[in-house]
């Protein structure tokens, strides 16, 4: 079921509008998987998400509380950021695992470094500076993935 497709995103607001688009086909029960090393744009991807899902306060990097949860009108949304964990073994009691359920969205930036203790992700998304702007490179590994990122893939989009 694994498959990839990339986009060329010019600048911040062209990677916030990717997320936005993006948005409305995501549901309960996806893993998001956010990649790319700092200042690479996965907050702003993230945001363009959280607004394309109608959260319109305060989005906030979880870079040193680790999470950041919005209660949404169709499910619950978490936004994980483990750049800061350097033992992954002190998250087993903290009962951030819990928050990877059925009515749930979940968005995880800095995955490798907590990657064994992390569920499958439909989706994985990679972000490399490239100029001024940056590549989002997207694998799918699962038919839920697959079917958020087909209508993205229409060619009126920018690839």
């Amino acid at each position: 079921m694994e498959g990839a497709a990339q986009w060329y995103l010019a600048d911040p607001e062209a990677t916030t509008e990717w997320g936005m688009a993006l948005a409305p086909c995501l549901e309960a029960g996806l893993v998001l998987t956010f990649s790319g090393d700092l200042g690479a744009g996965k907050t702003a991807l993230i945001r363009g998400i959280l607004r394309g899902l109608g959260v319109t306060g305060t989005i906030r990097s979880p870079t040193y509380a680790l999470l950041e949860i919005y209660e949404l009108s169709r499910l619950y949304c978490y936004h994980f950021d483990f750049y800061r964990i350097n033992n992954p073994e002190s998250l087993e009691d903290s009962g951030f695992r819990e928050c990877f359920r059925s009515d749930s969205l979940c968005f995880v930036e800095w995955p490798e470094k907590v990657s064994a203790w992390l569920p499958p992700a439909d989706l994985a998304l990679t972000l490399e500076p490239v100029g001024t702007g940056r590549l989002l490179q997207v694998r799918q590994a699962s038919a839920q993935g697959m079917k958020c990122l087909e209508p993205l893939l229409a060619p009126s989009l920018p690839r």
